[in-house]
């Protein structure tokens, strides 16, 4: 019998990050939280590129843009989208997510989520601070593991 996992190790490999400025003081948080998880997991900053966008909207345009040019082994997909009282909050959060699923399976490369999708401020914060329970940290760090894990596949 053959199995795969990823690993936690991201030595050699190449991860673009692509951050929503919307929300700034979360997704500023999440950014922290993806960029200490790399460089924990042994990722050079120097094989780390941080793309900026206005929105999680133009995430996924963004994201396909790093992944089509072959330079990276991961995509991190960071932002933040707190429910307002239009419905507003539900079309941007699903054409995030829609995007960066549709980018992942099309390219065949890794995009993980750590867009924030949350009804209050305080919640969207309780998910970015600085801890264990960043969710930044959490797709950073699938995002190695994915890498890790496609590479033994395909070899």
């Amino acid at each position: 019998m053959q199995e795969f996992q990823g690993k936690n190790e991201g030595q050699g490999l190449r991860i673009g990050i692509v951050v929503s400025r919307w929300n700034s003081n979360i997704t500023e948080s999440l950014l922290r939280g993806a960029l200490r998880a790399l460089i924990a997991s042994d990722v050079s900053e120097d094989n780390t590129t941080v793309v900026r966008v206005p929105g999680a909207w133009e995430i996924p345009l963004a994201a396909k843009e790093l992944a089509a040019n072959g330079q990276y082994d991961a995509i991190v997909a960071l932002g933040c989208v707190i429910k307002g009282d239009t419905a507003h909050f539900e079309y941007v959060s699903d054409a995030a997510m829609e995007g960066i699923r549709n980018v992942s399976l099309e390219l065949g490369i890794p995009i993980t989520c750590g867009i924030l999708t949350t009804y209050t401020v305080e919640q969207a914060l309780a998910r970015a601070g600085d801890n264990e329970e960043n969710k930044g940290s959490e797709a950073a760090l699938s995002a190695i593991e994915m890498a890790t894990l496609l590479q033994a596949m395909r070899k």
